[in-house]
């Protein structure tokens, strides 16, 4: 692993980490701290499930889960390329961002969640710095892949 992906890797854990310890133990679960009204407040929760708390209560399986996809993001990014800086970089977002989750999954039986919007009316299920860092480096493989010139044998 590329030094600049061991750091992105380790800023996004202690970011997520640190972020998470510090909302649980500031806040008691479900307390609301508006940052913007009626938009973007600081919840305290904890995530059973996965994503809009699907799967609740299965923690042996999501954590099962978390772990595959740990493995398999990292069999990923050790086929890529080193000059394919920007897939690398998506990868390990989705590598951190799944580790932080794990951590969370495995240590506590559940997710701390505490990023939570509203938009257009629409209280969107809330989330931290791991789901967002997965999000991105999923987002950011799509854009790659989308955009990637297919290579060329020199035929028409």
């Amino acid at each position: 692993m590329k030094r600049r992906d061991i750091w992105i890797f380790i800023g996004v854990l202690v970011l997520d980490l640190g972020s998470k310890l510090l909302v649980q133990s500031n806040l008691d679960l479900h307390r609301q701290i508006p940052i913007i009204n009626d938009f973007f407040y600081i919840t305290y929760a904890k995530n059973t499930g996965a994503a809009w708390s699907m799967f609740s209560g299965r923690v042996g399986i999501l954590t099962l889960m978390s772990l595959v996809g740990v493995g398999l993001f990292a069999y990923m990014y050790s086929r890529v390329p080193e000059e394919n800086k920007w897939e690398r970089i998506s990868i390990t977002l989705m590598i951190a961002g799944a580790a932080g989750n794990l951590f969370d999954r495995f240590v506590f039986g559940y997710v701390r969640d505490f990023l939570d919007f509203i938009i257009f009316g629409y209280d969107f299920p809330i989330f931290n710095i791991a789901d967002s860092a997965l999000c991105i480096g999923i987002g950011l493989l799509i854009i790659i892949t989308l955009f990637k010139k297919e290579e060329t044998d020199g035929k028409n």
